[in-house]
């Protein structure tokens, strides 16, 4: 053997054209349905919370590295991304400053702060909101009407069902028109941007089937319990912020597990703890705090199911 030509490298070996980049602006793209349905319903309300949201991330991101004199990073959309999903979980009545505040948040206390794109442990768009959640709670459970030019206060389907006993039906739940987040208006919407990551192998199916397969089975046994106070199943699904946290939150690659059987269970874990908040908790939303609350188990989950090197053996 010619051992001039024989060339040795550090790993990896294998490289594939799906890079970070890459993941992110097929992210923004799953995102362009649910962000054109929020510009329709809310108009320039949602334009403005946009802007101002990924103003606050790109901004703090480039500041932050200019001052740490490290390689500016804001070209691989990561900064844009977190912006755009910490807009769909806003209310859109949200003052601008406080939007711009929470993608500062986002940035500077739950990414850069862990030491930057793929060392954070909590996802920064759910982390910047429980942030404007306990600074701002009123400002934060503030909702108006869709295309409302009066900007009438309204009531979430969550909150009208756990409260009031009123189920929002199923056609307003999926196109749109029902109060709530920017990305929460249309399940359609949503639905469009997993088929589109799923198809561009961006996320894969196992959380998302999880989180929202346990919140339908839990919701399908709450119901045979209390048939008259009990909401229905498919409402679970497509009413609050499931289908946005399931499909673009709880899949963060950074802050999921990374094993197959982490990825059921940590899907399964979101979906129940959504649904005690939901049920019997004071808040009739639990899907942020139900996936931040598994991204922190997610380094035990990824060590209890890992796969065992070839020929290890338990040591006693």
């Amino acid at each position: 053997m010619d051992t001039k030509k024989l060339k040795i490298t550090v790993s990896p070996h294998v490289f594939s054209a799906i890079d970070t980049k890459y993941m992110m602006k097929g992210v923004i793209k799953a995102l362009l349905p649910a962000v054109a349905a929020s510009l329709y319903f809310f108009r320039l309300q949602a334009a403005g919370i946009i802007l101002a949201s990924v103003a606050g991330t790109v901004c703090t991101e480039l500041v932050l590295q200019l001052a740490r004199k490290k390689q500016v990073r804001i070209g691989d959309y990561s900064a844009v991304v977190s912006g755009l999903l910490l807009a769909m979980v806003l209310p859109p009545s949200l003052p601008l400053w406080m939007c711009f505040l929470g993608g500062v948040v986002a940035i500077g206390l739950s990414k850069d702060i862990f030491g930057g794109l793929g060392s954070n442990i909590f996802n920064p768009a759910l982390l910047a909101r429980a942030f404007l959640m306990a600074a701002f709670p009123v400002a934060l459970t503030t909702w108006v009407n869709p295309r409302g030019v009066d900007a009438v206060t309204t009531a979430t389907p969550l909150a009208l069902s756990k409260f009031e006993h009123i189920i929002t039906s199923y056609p307003a739940l999926f196109f749109g028109r029902v109060g709530g987040s920017l990305g929460e208006t249309s399940a359609l919407a949503l639905l469009v941007g997993l088929a589109y990551l799923l198809y561009k192998k961006i996320i894969e199916y196992r959380i998302p089937v999880a989180f929202i397969g346990t919140v339908a089975i839990f919701a399908g046994v709450m119901k045979l319990l209390d048939p008259a106070g009990a909401a229905p199943p498919l409402f679970h699904v497509l009413a609050g912020g499931l289908l946005l946290g399931a499909i673009f939150m709880a899949t963060d690659p950074v802050t999921s597990p990374v094993t197959k059987k982490g990825r059921w269970i940590f899907g399964i874990g979101c979906g129940l703890i959504a649904m005690i908040i939901r049920v019997w908790g004071g808040l009739p939303e639990g899907v942020m705090y139900s996936i931040l609350l598994m991204n922190a188990v997610t380094p035990l989950i990824n060590r209890v199911t890992r796969s065992k090197r070839f020929g290890e053996k338990n040591v006693k």
